[in-house]
Parts: structure tokens; sequence; C-alpha cells
């Protein structure tokens, strides 16, 4: 079972159609610590698209126009997908603050993960206790 991630941010964003006129549709989008979820009709009820941050290479072309900010979320297999978002709300800068503490928190746990456990103590040693804080 699959424990609910908590919410960072929830709110609306407008993704640019793959189809041949590229309409802006609105969704509503929630950003959790590992992911990006898309929701088509405004409620999460629907089913949604999920994007894991593992599958998120970066956010790009940020853009800034009077009414908009225009972003592109790059996926690892180089799939581009538009957004644009209301000027004062900084979704780019939200979900790009998430990406990095994901991509931050993986490359710890691969480096943990690649450093040799520590010695056991000699028999007979003394048990090393660390200093409690203030």
């Amino acid at each position: 079972m699959k424990m609910q991630a908590e919410v960072i941010r929830e709110g609306e964003l407008e993704k640019r159609s793959d189809s041949l006129f590229q309409l802006w549709k609105k969704k509503l989008v929630v950003l959790t610590e590992d992911s990006l979820s898309l929701f088509p009709d405004g409620h999460r009820r629907a089913k949604g698209k999920e994007l894991g941050f593992g599958s998120i290479l970066k956010v790009d072309c940020v853009e800034r126009t009077g009414k908009y900010i225009y972003f592109t979320i790059v996926t690892t297999d180089r799939k581009e997908m538009d957004f644009r978002c209301a000027d004062q709300s900084c979704w780019n800068a939200s979900i790009t603050m998430a990406l990095i503490a994901f991509q931050n928190r993986r490359a710890i746990q691969h480096f943990r993960s690649r450093q040799p456990p520590p010695p056991p103590p000699p028999p007979g040693a003394p048990e090393r206790r660390l200093p409690r804080a203030p």
C-alpha cells in the first residue's frame, strides 16, 4: 500500500494540448514532494496523470509576458510539456523547488547506499555514545 504524499500546493495551471491546434486547457494541479498530478476536469476524483519527479529532468524555458508565465517541463525521455500560469502565481518556481528537493534526496540516498558500513567495534571496547544536545 502506497502512502499518500503530503500536498505542497494545489491549484490551476493551463497545459498546451498536443493536438494540431495546441489549445490551452485548464488543469487542476496537485504538487507533492514526489510528483506533479494533473486532473482534466478540475476535480481530484477524475482520473489524473501523475508525473513522478523521477521522470522529470527539468523545468525549462521560463518566459514572462504581461499576464502569464510560460514554462516547459522536460521529461527524462526528452518529451516537453508546455504550461502557463497567472503572472503572480509562480507555479514554475514551486515545481522547480520541489524537483530540486526531490533530486537532492535521491542523491543523498544514492551516496549513502554506496558507503561501506562502519566497522564493528573491537571486542571489549566501550560503547561509543554521541553527546546529547542541550
